[in-house]
């Protein structure tokens, strides 16, 4: 039989000299370095006054709007105005089929005319009949009733020059005038449709300027009472008082400042709110009625309050904490109790001091006791409106 090629003691050398081989190279293998610190960016906490300001959700009305209503019955022949558009004071916006008016009209002016002539050959009569009666030619039963004929004339002219004015109005109304500037809304009559005295045909809203109603509580309108005085304070002697800014609805400042005008009769007892009103000049109509903003007025000023950008903020189980990074670069997680804020900043009640940095940028990275390479970041702009403003009421 024929001897294997290698003994087993042969396989045993073999495998010896390999795994020590193997385990050779395993000594020979360095250690990975250690990652660098993580990158992030950081700001500083700033300190400067801060004004603080109460805020209310807002409904813009027209400052007058007034129902367009025919004085007369009819059927609507025309359209005038363009819908949505502006319209001027005594602009026609509809146009009633005229043709029975105006035969009323004719009729009555005829009345008049034929009254008038009635008047004038009474008044001849009279005339003739006076030195007769005197002069016993003529009895003065026949001067009485011609003087009685005069009066009856006069009479019966001036009735007719009553009916002849009521058909030139009724007319005249059959052009449905705008008895204000302002914006036409849609019609709600066609052409065709019978309208009557109480039909509404369109609305046209005075709206430069434009109303804004707001409803602050009881004690929010005290306070505001404290601060600024009654509200016929902003319209007799210090217009600048309680000064309104209006946010709109997609966060920007409207740049025209508005002041109150009316404070309501009673306070509501089911909300415990009461009704303000403010007025705002609108140039170019930007603010339409129904629309929707907060109306807001400085209540308060903080002075040295601290601020850091609003980003710096992470929300954990109703709590928000910031990173500080130290002098040495080491990060900490610090709980905060925020403020009102400012722009898109927060002010901070607690849990900072002007100068720490906070970091703005790379939070996810970071963990407390980190060694972190923290970069400044570049300021962000001003929003064009600063967000809730509260004090907290």
């Amino acid at each position: 039989m024929a001897r294997p090629l290698f003994s087993r003691s042969r396989w045993t050398v073999v495998a010896v000299a390999a795994l020590s081989g193997f385990s050779g190279a395993c000594g020979k293998k360095k250690e990975a370095p250690a990652p660098p610190p993580p990158t992030v960016q950081v700001a500083p906490v700033t300190q400067k006054d801060v004004a603080i300001y109460q805020e209310w959700i807002g409904t813009l009305d027209g400052n007058v709007n007034a129902d367009i209503r025919p004085q007369i019955e009819g059927y609507v022949l025309e359209r005038v105005y363009a819908e949505g558009g502006l319209v001027k004071e005594g602009e026609p916006l509809f146009k009633i089929d005229p043709r029975e008016f105006q035969a009323a009209y004719d009729q009555a002016k005829g009345q008049v005319s034929q009254y008038e002539a009635s008047l004038a050959n009474a008044k001849t009569t009279v005339a003739r009949y006076t030195p007769l009666a005197a002069q016993k030619a003529i009895s003065q039963q026949e001067l009485d009733d011609a003087v009685t004929r005069e009066r009856t004339s006069q009479a019966n002219l001036e009735s007719a020059k009553a009916a002849l004015e009521k058909a030139r109005l009724n007319l005249g109304w059959t052009n449905v005038n705008s008895p204000i500037a302002g914006i036409a809304g849609t019609a709600k009559s066609q052409v065709g449709d019978l309208v009557t005295r109480i039909t509404v045909m369109t609305t046209v809203s005075q709206v430069n300027p434009i109303r804004v109603y707001f409803n602050p509580s009881e004690q929010e309108y005290l306070a505001w009472v404290a601060k600024y005085g009654p509200v016929e304070k902003s319209l007799k002697g210090n217009p600048e008082a309680g000064r309104l800014q209006l946010i709109l609805a997609d966060g920007s400042v409207f740049p025209h400042r508005g002041k109150p005008i009316l404070v309501g009769r009673e306070v509501d007892v089911k909300t415990g709110t009461i009704q303000l009103a403010g007025l705002f000049p609108n140039p170019g109509d930007l603010l339409r009625p129904g629309q929707y903003g907060k109306v807001r007025v400085a209540v308060d000023t903080r002075k040295g309050a601290l601020l850091i950008p609003q980003r710096a903020v992470s929300e954990l189980q109703g709590s928000y904490q910031v990173v500080v990074v130290g002098p040495d670069n080491k990060a900490t997680i610090k709980v905060v109790k925020l403020g009102p804020t400012e722009g898109n900043m927060y002010v901070i009640d607690e849990g900072l001091k002007a100068g720490d940095r906070v970091v703005v940028e790379g939070i996810q990275r970071v963990k407390s006791g980190m060694t972190v390479a923290p970069t400044e970041a570049q300021a962000e702009p001003e929003k064009a409106a600063a967000t809730e403003q509260k004090t907290g009421s």
